[in-house]
């Protein structure tokens, strides 16, 4: 991998360098964040420990990633300015563990399939009269022969179906000859 710094600028106020830079990998993967902490480390003379970098990106079809980074004088100001986002993606600190309000209760233990079926079969207190078990109807033999179902009788045209008809007429009127088809 291959680091070249684009911009560098000094900020004395928050005792910082300020740096732009240009990995390019190729036939790489992209570089993590520490991987690219070391190299920038190595680049400007520093620890690891005090080199931020605030974004990276990697552009889709090419073996580069670019980037902003941004090197104190010490870790304690490191800690003092960056964000505490920034600081845990760079793992200059841990992230905080929310603590939970009350632990949760545990889920009781499932019960065995025997006990389960023992409850069932156990009467409970408002047990009603055993319902009769229907027997299924016999499947009629193979050479017997079966019901014919008649077709339902036609209904009466209801006026909107009337309406819709006199509609086809006109437009089969309308239609040229060589395309004119016969009204249902």
């Amino acid at each position: 991998m291959q680091l070249e710094v684009l911009q560098r600028k000094e900020n004395p106020l928050l005792k910082r360098v300020e740096v732009t830079f240009k990995a390019i990998h190729k036939a790489e993967p992209t570089p993590t964040r520490d991987a690219l902490r070391a190299f920038l480390a190595k680049e400007l003379k520093a620890t690891k420990d005090i080199v931020v970098i605030d974004f990276q990106a990697s552009t889709f079809g090419r073996y580069e990633t670019v980037g902003e980074a941004k090197v104190y004088k010490s870790k304690e100001e490191a800690l003092a300015v960056e964000r505490k986002h920034i600081l845990v993606r760079n793992k200059l600190i841990e992230p905080e563990v929310k603590k939970e309000a009350a632990p949760k209760p545990e889920k009781p233990a499932p019960t065995p399939r025997a006990e389960k079926a023992e409850k069932a079969a156990a009467p409970a207190p408002k047990a009603e009269a055993p319902k009769a078990e229907a027997k299924p109807e016999p499947k009629p033999e193979k050479g017997a022969p079966r019901e014919e179902k008649k077709p339902p009788a036609k209904e009466e045209k209801k006026p909107a179906e009337k309406r819709d008809e006199k509609k086809d007429e006109k437009r089969a009127e309308k239609k040229p000859e060589g395309k004119k088809k016969e009204a249902k």
